[in-house]
């Protein structure tokens, strides 16, 4: 497996714990596409070097460590703009990625259906657009690697003008999908419709199979699922749709929430929202905080929505001797102290489960009965129904 070193900076905005975090995450990300993580490369700055991301002096470090070990990649924790892709690339001589690219790669990796390759693939023109002008000889070395899958394999020599008639002819592609789509949904008649949704690698899947006894891809890796699945399923006697959505993630590429339009209108043409949150994550209320922000962007911010703190089985407790209602890690606090602070703080409804496991289903599948029934009861009024 080819080895990487990642990089980022701490801002005043960007906290030393913050980017740790987001190093984590990004080399995770790393491994969900086939990459090794070596060593981290931190630097504090107000803001980011314009000319190479981080200052001359630690550059210079990056390029020594590269030099002395058998470094593949470098993957830096934010999007790097053209011309900082183009001086770090010449400065380091080596392979050079940003968060954007890797997830993208992640994305055409994991894309099955033509629907999902055709969305990928024009994030990845939209992405490149801009970075056309003196990166080819860069591409060229970087040929076949990660990141390289889709356009940059095989439109190394392409101008600017074919690869603008390219996204063209995608968003041509998906604007007709996306009616097709649309008009299915439409056809789906008057039933109640929810969606699962949450950050990337949160049990999404794996709910969706134990609650709709279907087959959905579920791995421990990040975006194992990018197409939406739509299942019937019945509780008690009533039934209503189910749909499991590609994740989100933190800094999630603009690119990819426009060409995923479609996916996103699933959520937003939902009833109810089923935000599935893994509670055993020590940062898990900054991933809640990203999905809750990334809902409001896409118009879903005022769903009716059941909070599922999932996978209490993996969730570990350490004794606390001071109980400080602000401390902002969760490490130290028991599931009791979590749904006490939540039940407090949210105007959602909670439950906590393990849908691995199988704990507590029992308590989620009635409170989300309880939400279907009411609303097909504010949908139909004066209607008497009889479930099949």
């Amino acid at each position: 497996m080819n080895k990487a070193i990642f990089v980022s900076i701490i801002t005043p905005e960007n906290t030393e714990a913050r980017v740790a975090e987001n190093l984590d995450e990004l080399r995770f990300l790393a491994e969900t596409a086939g990459i090794e993580g070596d060593k981290r490369f931190v630097q504090h700055l107000n803001i980011p070097n314009s000319k190479n991301y981080v200052g001359e002096g630690k550059l210079k470090e990056i390029q020594s460590y590269i030099t002395n070990s058998e470094i593949e990649y470098v993957i830096f924790d934010d999007e790097l703009s053209p011309s900082q892709l183009r001086n770090i690339s010449k400065t380091l001589n080596c392979k050079i990625l940003d968060r954007t690219n890797l997830i993208l790669d992640i994305f055409a990796q994991r894309a099955k259906t033509a629907y999902a390759k055709t969305q990928v693939e024009l994030a990845q023109y939209q992405y490149l657009l801009p970075r056309l002008t003196g990166m080819w000889t860069h591409l060229e070395r970087q040929r076949g690697g990660i990141g390289m899958r889709g356009p940059g394999e095989s439109q190394i020599e392409t101008d600017r003008r074919i690869v603008l008639s390219k996204i063209s002819r995608l968003k041509n592609q998906l604007t007709k999908i996306d009616k097709q789509m649309a008009s299915q949904r439409g056809n789906r008649g008057g039933m109640i419709r929810a969606s699962l949704v949450g950050y990337t690698n949160v049990g999404k899947s794996t709910l969706m199979n134990l609650l709709s006894k279907s087959e959905v891809f579920a791995e421990n890796k990040l975006f194992a699922t990018l197409d939406t699945t739509v299942r019937k399923v019945v509780i008690g006697n009533i039934p209503f749709l189910l749909s499991d959505t590609v994740g989100f993630i933190r800094k999630l590429p603009h690119q990819l929430v426009e060409s995923f339009k479609s996916t996103l209108d699933e959520v937003r043409e939902s009833d109810i929202l089923l935000h599935v949150i893994d509670v055993s994550h020590p940062d898990f209320e900054e991933q809640y905080r990203v999905v809750t922000e990334t809902l409001k962007e896409i118009g879903a911010g005022n769903k009716t929505t059941l909070l599922i703190f999932n996978k209490t089985d993996a969730f570990k407790y350490i004794e606390h001797t001071e109980y400080d209602i602000d401390v902002k890690s969760t490490k130290n606090y028991s599931l009791n102290d979590i749904r006490e602070i939540w039940n407090y703080k949210s105007n959602n409804p909670s439950v906590f489960i393990s849908a691995r496991e199988n704990i507590n289903i029992g308590d989620f599948r009635k409170k989300l009965y309880d939400m279907v029934s009411e609303k097909y009861r504010g949908r139909y009024p004066y209607e008497k129904f009889i479930w099949k």
